[in-house]
């Protein structure tokens, strides 16, 4: 009997809950588009190429040979970023420029790493 009562004394240890807040639906809305986005090999690294540039921000002229794609396919995939929230676009007369929405990139990393 004393071991079954030491065992019923022992701290629950399981199925805690992971996190304290559960997202609103339009935070998953919003989060689902931009992980979907992401989750094009091309489109991860035209981000990652764009965030890394001297500066903060790129030229689409200068994304074409450094992901071996078309420069067709190069706008489209940064135009899925721009609506995606990941990227900002401005025109500059002939070309567009891009640079990470940081805040956009915050609130991914926030998604994956709040605490419970």
């Amino acid at each position: 009997m004393k071991t079954a009562m030491a065992l019923a004394e022992l701290p629950v240890l399981c199925c805690t809950p992971v996190l304290s807040e559960r997202l609103s639906d339009d935070e998953t809305a919003t989060l689902a588009a931009a992980f979907a986005a992401l989750s094009d090999p091309t489109r991860l690294l035209l981000l990652n190429l764009v965030a890394n540039t001297e500066g903060g921000e790129a030229c689409a002229c200068d994304l074409v040979t450094p992901t071996g794609r078309s420069q067709p396919t190069v706008s489209h995939h940064l135009k899925v970023l721009v609506e995606a929230g990941l990227l900002t676009r401005e025109q500059r007369g002939k070309w567009a420029w891009f640079a990470p929405n940081a805040e956009r990139l915050d609130a991914l990393r926030q998604a994956l790493t709040r605490a419970a």
